[in-house]
């Protein structure tokens, strides 16, 4: 078997000239086929609006359309779809990686799809009364799946089924099935294809042999309306042809009509400026990535470091980036990171001729320990900086200390004194957070630290500098100044909020920086109003502080929390819950809420900030699953399981219940108690739905999909990552060439510089350890290639028409 996985890093940045053409209150959503998964702030009085929101998901669901819309918000109406940006999942490979305009496009009902149905098609042939042969066609429709919801609710479809020819078109339809996104309806229908010669039935036609070259069965999907207007929701097309007596059967997508997004409008709706990194990986069985992922584990052992398999793929990529992603992550799963940071680190090192400028650069060591931080150090941002960095956006105080951009009315040492407030709370959260800080980014700090010491051992302070460098210059400062990418804000600040991070950030930055100097940092600044706001700063406890945050994060001793430790903000946001029939006259309904995970417990409230109604202690949960929509026809549902009856909760996307049900298995799978079974469906009407079993206390039918306890708190998928790097020597096999030519050229040592784009800008400390890492690499990307082959002409031969 082998698994797909997707996943989307999309840039909304701006979009300009839109209609109305007057200054309106303008959002956008992005939206997977009909179902939305995200929604930007709301920019207002502006006609080329800029969002600068950047969201990152994994894809949960197949998929076919990519869609932006653009809409004009309103108070007291519904708000106005102004128009939409729509890129088919095949097509997304063209923008992916670089940033494009695009028009936006009317929206038009006939082109607003998804869902997929499941047919299965049989020709018969017929011996009529008088002997002669005539053909008949079997339409078995099945189910669909995957259908939009409509007005915010499961649509009621019912289908239409028709064969179609030049001169006949033969309708009939299936029952409605009410309030469900993915119908039963297995319902069948019959069709004469050709008569014979002597079928003279008065108000039929004459179908002639040849005509079946030009007949084909359409399926049309609809939502009843009742009072008002069906509305479409797909169709497909099946050529009678493809048959060729042959009974076959397969999931269909359903397409748009034909003129679906073709408008009579030719007005220009403006356009939307979009950055798409779309990527998609198809996983083998871990057996098949052995050799490639035992090559690049191994790679801090291999002396010169240059000579490792980890180092030469962020030689070949065009942006170290892509490499240093999965290579971070394979790496962090198999606990081999700190030594590979450490021998590149040292790398760095050689090349670094000043201490004052030791690891400024965008290198492979510093790539790496930025992404080792992200992805370990998220929970430790969350903890220090979110309760400050929201009392900055949701009670701003003005701060503006540049007397060119003080407006009218403003007192710049009111101002100063609100900024100063800010950057003291900020400066006493992180200096006392070195508690919190994650083992992982201690281990690398301490490298960092002794390796700076060794390389400059007659400067004091570059210690301090080697590690300030990274907490407060690469990763505080940069959470401050931009805390929605890292998850401490759900959107980008405003432009007044945006300055004051700024002004914060920069003022942590200089500060973080006093613990590894002896000399004021005033005479750094180029901006003077900089430079007379830190003159209130220059006290010998400010460096105190910050040496000793540098001493405790780069500290290999255990460290022990004093009392207590706070429970870390991991998730919240609104959803449904189903009363959970705790009093017996209480309605078994869904209501609103607001919910919020942390370490320590799981709660859900009535109104954000408000008291809790129920906690679940996280130690309590047993398990954590999706709910099949069967149980209340409801979509992207899942399951809480404790002590007292499962609680139900319904997400408002597919993404979003796959972000709350990770985010809940990933803090409770070290919990003693998880459960190995549970039941898919819900207990209604005295049985379960999934086993029938009449019992409430039943032991599920089904295993949970996280049943193994793991003693890691980031989730990584170690095949996925390494394939992701097999694909990336794939893409760049010609610089592997190249780099191979290089280690067997003399000339690469003695003779004259080549292109720029040639193997000149390689670094070669040894060409034979090179040469020899790089034949291993090429031998085993060969046959990974020979395994993906083959799967995919597997998955060829056994693709059938329509098949998705």
């Amino acid at each position: 078997p082998c698994n797909i996985y997707g996943n989307f890093l999309l840039f909304t940045d701006d979009a300009k000239h839109l209609v109305p053409n007057k200054m309106r209150d303008f959002f956008c959503t992005i939206n997977l086929d009909q179902e939305e998964v995200f929604r930007t702030q709301v920019v207002e009085k502006s006609l080329s609006p800029y969002f600068g929101e950047e969201f990152y998901f994994e894809i949960p669901r197949t998929f076919q359309w990519l869609s932006f819309y653009i809409y004009d918000k309103s108070v007291l109406q519904k708000d106005l779809r102004i128009g939409k940006v729509s890129i088919k999942k095949e097509d997304l490979c063209n923008y992916t990686g670089k940033e494009n305009w695009f028009m936006l496009q009317p929206v038009d009902s006939n082109s607003e799809v998804q869902g997929k149905v499941h047919l299965e098609l049989k020709l018969n042939e017929l011996i009529t009364d008088n002997g002669s042969v005539c053909q008949q066609l079997v339409v078995h429709i099945k189910e669909c799946h995957g259908l939009p919801l409509i007005n915010g609710q499961n649509c009621d479809p019912y289908a239409t089924v028709s064969l179609v020819g030049p001169s006949r078109n033969d309708q009939k339809k299936t029952k409605v099935k009410k309030k469900t996104s993915n119908p039963q309806f297995n319902e069948t229908f019959y069709f004469e294809v050709t008569r014979s010669s002597s079928y003279t039935k008065k108000s039929q036609f004459q179908v002639e042999e040849e005509d079946i070259e030009k007949l084909e069965v359409r399926v049309d999907l609809w939502n009843n309306g009742n009072l008002v207007q069906d509305i479409f929701l797909g169709e497909i097309k099946v050529p009678v042809k493809v048959l060729k007596n042959d009974s076959f059967q397969a999931w269909y997508l359903l397409q748009p009509r034909e003129n679906g997004n073709k408008s009579s409008k030719t007005d220009d709706l403006g356009s939307l400026r979009l950055n798409i990194c779309y990527t998609e990986d198809c996983v083998l069985p871990s057996e098949y990535y052995a050799s490639l992922r035992n090559l690049l584990l191994k790679s801090s052992d291999v002396q010169p470091i240059s000579a490792s398999a980890a180092y030469i793929l962020s030689e070949v990529c065009r942006d170290k980036y892509d490499a240093v992603l999965p290579l971070v992550r394979l790496l962090l799963h198999h606990h081999k990171l700190v030594p590979f940071v450490a021998a590149v680190a040292e790398l760095d090192l050689k090349d670094t001729q000043e201490a004052n400028t030791i690891f400024r650069g965008n290198s492979l060591a510093t790539r790496c320990v930025d992404e080792m931080m992200k992805i370990v150090g998220k929970h430790y941002l969350k903890v220090t900086l979110k309760p400050v960095i929201d009392e900055i956006c949701e009670s701003p105080k003005p701060c503006e200390i540049d007397p060119i951009k003080l407006r009218e009315g403003d007192n710049v040492e009111i101002n100063m004194e609100n900024l100063r407030y800010y950057v003291d709370k900020v400066f006493r959260e992180i200096v006392r957070s070195s508690i919190s800080c994650p083992t992982l980014m201690c281990d690398v700090f301490y490298s960092l630290r002794h390796l700076a010491a060794k390389r400059f051992p007659n400067d004091p302070h570059v210690q301090y500098s080697a590690v300030s460098s990274f907490v407060f210059l690469r990763f505080f400062a940069v959470a401050v100044v931009s805390p929605h990418t890292f998850h401490l804000r759900p959107h980008h600040p405003d432009a007044q909020t945006s300055r004051t991070l700024t002004l914060i950030s920069k003022a942590i930055q200089t500060l973080g920086s006093w613990g590894s100097l002896t000399k004021s940092r005033l005479s750094s600044f180029k901006e003077t109003f900089m430079c007379e706001f830190f003159k209130t700063f220059q006290e010998e406890k400010f460096t105190e502080s910050v040496k000793k945050f540098l001493d405790d994060v780069s500290s290999t001793e255990s460290k022990e929390p004093s009392g207590v430790s706070e429970p870390v903000h991991l998730k919240e946001g609104e959803m449904y819950k189903r009363a959970q029939g705790r009093t017996r006259i209480g309605k078994k309904n869904f209501k609103k809420r607001w919910f919020c995970l942390t370490t320590r417990e799981f709660t859900y409230h009535k109104q954000q900030d408000k008291e809790p109604i129920f906690t679940i202690p996280i130690k309590n949960i047993l398990a954590v699953e999706k709910l099949d929509e069967s149980s209340f026809n409801k979509k992207n549902m899942f399951q809480v399981l404790h002590g007292e009856k499962p609680l139900y909760i319904q997400a408002n996307n597919c993404v979003e219940a796959s972000e709350w049900i990770e985010a809940l298995c990933r803090v409770t799978r070290c919990n003693q108690k998880r459960l190995s079974f549970y039941h898919p469906s819900a207990f209604l009407n005295g049985n379960w739905l999934c086993c029938k079993a009449t019992m409430e206390n039943t032991e599920g039918c089904a295993r949970c999909t996280a049943d193994v306890p793991a003693d890691t708190q980031i989730e990584i998928d170690g095949d996925r990552e390494t394939e992701r790097i097999y694909s990336l020597f794939t893409i760049n096999r010609s610089k592997l060439q190249k780099l191979e030519e290089a280690c067997g050229s003399i000339a690469v040592y003695q003779g004259p510089r080549k292109e720029p784009d040639d193997y000149s800008n390689f670094t070669i400390e040894d060409s034979v350890a090179t040469f020899h890492t790089l034949q291993q690499i090429i031998d085993i990307v060969e046959k990974l290639n020979e395994s993906h082959e083959k799967y995919q002409k597997k998955r060829s031969s056994s693709a059938k028409y329509g098949s998705e």
